[in-house]
């Protein structure tokens, strides 16, 4: 595996700049390593698929996903000042000071988004490379 690692500066757009990132480092199969940092607003849809925005000060305290060409797939979880912890699948982050990333990249294999019958959404393929 190979790794990257880039820091986020205030404003920027969590998920928007990982999107570019990916892209910009042709990466076809990648993982959130790590990823912390404090955001001041977030987009969540949660688990009922209900999309939610919250505003304020969050630490992240959770962060993991699965990157390719097609798309990015991310859930997040966030704790207020009381330590109270919200989380689901990243919609929208607003760094506030910084967000710390460690992105690894699979070379041996391609990650691709298709339709699958069975879930109604598009899901994870998996294709092994052949070198």
């Amino acid at each position: 595996m190979k790794v990257h690692a880039l820091r986020l500066k205030p404003e920027q757009e969590l998920r928007q700049a990982i999107e570019e990132f990916v892209k910009e480092n042709n990466i076809k199969a990648g993982c959130i390593v790590t990823g912390i940092g404090s955001l001041n607003h977030v987009r969540l849809r949660l688990a009922d698929l209900k999309v939610e925005s919250f505003y304020g000060n969050f630490e992240i305290v959770s962060f993991t996903g699965t990157l390719s060409q097609d798309k990015v797939h991310l859930h997040l979880s966030i704790a207020d000042r009381l330590g109270r912890v919200v989380g689901g699948h990243l919609k929208i982050g607003i760094v506030q000071t910084t967000v710390e990333l460690v992105i690894g990249e699979l070379k041996e294999y391609e990650f691709k988004r298709l339709y699958d019958e069975q879930t109604g959404f598009e899901e994870l393929m998996v294709f092994k490379n052949e070198h």
